[in-house]
């Protein structure tokens, strides 16, 4: 994507449908007079002064809390610089849905437009009493330091300068298990550090808390080697000098065992590498464009352990793994503050948590069949749901022991669930989905690309690297609509009434008729019925000349799926193909079937469809547990309806003993654990957070997932097709650029798992 295509991406993203990025929401009713007198006046009179005789029932009766203050006054923004408080808010609203959707924690944005540290100071101590943390954002040092520790001092609130301890957090712990994989001691090592601004200076100071030595330490800034002897050291920077007699970064690398960069791109040689001692260590973190690029490094020294802060190489050095986190463990105790215990206990957490079995849905994400600590993984991905269930307690026993904690958490077990549920937000899915179709892309038909949306979908999964689109319908009219939104890769465009298609339409033509030419089809009929896009795009996977297809968009989802059955068929085994929407609720993901195909599925048919759906889930990373639902539960009715189900059931339990399915049962039950129990304790679903719905007809699967992604606006994927032998998924009639966005990326993710099959 050109630099000029991507900036008018970003500002449309920023402008549409809603200007900025995070918003307010109520969170009590407020539909009645009753309901607005009790959530203003007279009714918001009580929790005043409840407050007024004990400041701390704020906690109680506001959302102070899980509030936290992402304040900048906009003088080192993000690589642009001293930009001012009002263009860096878009920074800053950033910060706050990173903070929502990786830790369920709300963000106020506050542009402080000042850059004297007297008044910036004074208006954040001001507004402290809204919050229940402060994190600074963008502040230039050495400002920077001054500003955090006054405020650390004067406030009894978390308070943390990310830019500072976020990249020392995570790079430390990188630090931490990179050193143990190469058998070296921290204490001896000797570490260069490129750049003297805040994080390095954080950095270096974490490194120490965590075994390293300061004498085995060199900083160096842009203009080398900082030195004892040098003019004008800041107090920051007189902490690192070297009286040793080295004066250039280049001499500085020669039989070092790690570098660290926190400066500009490029400044680091294939020669320089050379020069480092065995099993060199190099955190190459300036952005976009590391010190020393990832592949050269890892070229030049194959004993290399190489981190970058770019998503697109391993041992990404991520602020994300850390800040959301840190925030909830200190705002979850109601600390005081962040202190030192508290960022160490996150830097072993992290550094701990890369060393277990890396979770499925994490390999899904990157493509991997097994990733494991190693060179590769020294930190845990961003994509891990482990991360809020194993930092912010960490973070909040530190507060505890070191005593700074004013609401010890009791019980760790019910701690560790209510995080869980916290993570509920299923954007992970869909970023995970996408990330999982970029780690081995296929070509995918777009069978209605004369359509805008369609085109524009093709045009993400093209620029986003997830797929190579071959794109079907009017020639012309294709060109044009590329030409209208900027999408000018060389892409496959193929019209199958054109002339030039003759000779493709006629092989394929041929194919049909041998399989059909017993079943009413004549020759004659297949040449005509290969001019249709769907027939003639199902052709094209058939044949192998391509790996996926998507199509559905301008036509009925019936008139859609029967080309496919017909030219497709299903997977060996199947009786009937079937469908599943992942609906992405705030608990997770939800599959539920079948949504879209079997009308009245007999017990037999219903049982396939609760396999097929584990299968699927499978392919995602989820470990299914289903719940065949009924108007009943566990024989309960007597009605021919719910003995469907139950016999259903049965044959699952039969057939397939390891899974974890259970009905007859009602929704109700199925989602509510503590019901369950209650009531069934024999379920094989006690115990197992329910992922999958398998609904007892069409008519219920259809309108219970439209009627959730309609009046609770949760987002859904589907319907995802099951059972077909090729990956070929139909899109919803009229559906938006989104929805065939995340239909595209399941049919890439299925086409890869087909092709282990082969």
């Amino acid at each position: 994507m050109s630099d000029s295509k991507f900036r008018e991406e970003a500002l449309k993203y920023h402008q549409y449908p809603t200007p900025g990025k995070i918003q307010v929401v109520p969170t009590k009713k407020h539909a009645t007079q009753k309901d607005l007198s009790l959530a203003y006046t007279p009714g918001v009179a009580a929790p005043c002064l409840e407050i007024e005789k004990d400041p701390e029932n704020a906690y109680k009766y506001t959302s102070k809390g899980n509030l936290v203050a992402v304040i900048s006054n906009g003088t080192a923004v993000l690589g642009l610089g001293d930009i001012g408080a009002l263009a860096g808010k878009p920074v800053m609203e950033g910060k706050g849905l990173l903070f929502k959707i990786f830790a369920d924690i709300d963000v106020f944005d506050i542009e402080v437009d000042t850059h004297d540290v007297e008044k910036f100071i004074e208006t954040v101590k001001n507004i402290a009493p809204t919050f229940g943390g402060i994190n600074l954002e963008d502040i230039k040092a050495p400002e920077a330091f001054e500003i955090e520790r006054r405020l650390k001092e004067e406030l009894d609130i978390p308070v943390m300068h990310d830019d500072q301890h976020g990249t020392a957090i995570i790079s430390a712990a990188a630090l931490k298990n990179a050193v143990e994989l190469t058998g070296k001691d921290i204490s001896k090592v000797k570490i260069v550090v490129s750049g003297a601004g805040a994080a390095a200076i954080s950095c270096s100071r974490l490194y120490l808390s965590i075994g390293a030595k300061r004498e085995n330490l060199v900083m160096c800034d842009s203009k080398g080697v900082i030195r004892k002897d040098a003019d004008n050291l800041t107090e920051q920077k007189a902490e690192f000098a070297t009286d040793s007699d080295l004066h250039s970064l280049e001499e500085a690398m020669v039989g070092s065992d790690v570098f660290v960069g926190l400066s500009k791109g490029d400044l680091v040689t294939p020669e320089m590498l050379l020069t480092m001692a065995k099993d060199p260590i190099v955190f190459a973190m300036a952005n976009p464009t590391p010190e020393i690029e990832y592949d050269l490094a890892v070229k030049t020294r194959k004993d290399i352990i190489m981190a970058t802060g770019r998503s697109d190489n391993p041992n990404q050095v991520n602020n994300v793994l850390g800040f959301p986190y840190i925030f909830r463990g200190a705002l979850d105790v109601r600390a005081t503050g962040i202190n030192e215990e508290m960022k160490i206990a996150a830097v072993h957490a992290l550094a701990n948590l890369a060393k277990e079995t890396v979770p499925e849905h994490v390999n899904i994400a990157y493509g991997k069949t097994n990733m494991q600590f190693g060179r590769e993984y020294i930190i845990p991905s961003p994509f891990d749901h482990r991360l809020i269930t194993e930092v912010p307690p960490a973070v909040a026993k530190a507060a505890m022991d070191s005593g700074i904690a004013k609401k010890p958490i009791r019980d760790w077990d019910v701690y560790k669930d209510e995080l869980a549920e916290r993570l509920g937000s299923g954007n992970k899915f869909i970023r995970m989905l996408m990330s999982k179709a970029k780690s081995n892309p296929k070509t995918i038909i777009f069978a209605e690309a004369d359509h805008l949306s369609v085109l524009k979908a093709a045009q993400i999964i093209h620029e986003e690297g997830a797929g190579t689109p071959i794109l079907l319908g009017d020639k012309s009219i294709i060109k044009e609509l590329m030409k209208e939104i900027n999408f000018d890769a060389n892409v496959t465009i193929i019209d199958p009434v054109a002339s030039e298609e003759k000779e493709r339409r006629h092989k394929f033509a041929q194919v049909y008729w041998k399989k059909r030419q017993r079943k009413g089809i004549t020759l004659l009929a297949a040449q005509r019925l290969m001019r249709g896009r769907n027939y003639f795009a199902a052709m094209m996977v058939n044949e192998g000349e391509a790996d996926s297809l998507v199509t559905g968009y301008s036509r009925s989802y019936p008139a859609t799926v029967k080309p496919m059955i017909e030219l497709i068929g299903k997977e060996e085994g199947v009786k009937k193909i079937a469908a599943t929407n992942i609906m992405i609720t705030k608990k997770g993901p939800m599959f539920f079937s079948d949504t879209a195909i079997t009308i009245n599925p007999t017990a037999e048919e219903l049982a396939d469809i609760c396999y097929m759906t584990s299968e699927s889930m499978k392919m995602f990373g989820f470990n299914p547990n289903l719940a065949m639902l009924s108007f009943s539960n566990f024989g309960s009715s007597d009605s021919e309806e719910a003995k469907k189900v139950v016999e259903a059931t049965k044959i699952v339990h039969l057939k397939f003993p390891n899974l974890v399915v259970d009905g007859d049962i009602q929704v109700d039950f199925a989602l509510n654990q503590t019901m369950l129990k209650e009531k069934f304790p024999f379920s094989k679903l006690n115990g197992n957070k329910v992922n999958g719905l398998i609904f007892p007809g069409l008519e219920s699967a259809n309108i219970g997932y439209k009627l959730m992604r309609d009046f609770n606006n949760v987002e859904s994927i589907g319907p995802i097709i099951m059972g077909l032998k090729k990956p070929v998924h139909i899109i919803q009639l009229g559906a938006s650029v989104d929805e065939i966005v995340n239909i595209a990326c399941v049919a890439i993710v299925d086409a890869q798992e087909k092709s282990k099959i082969k």
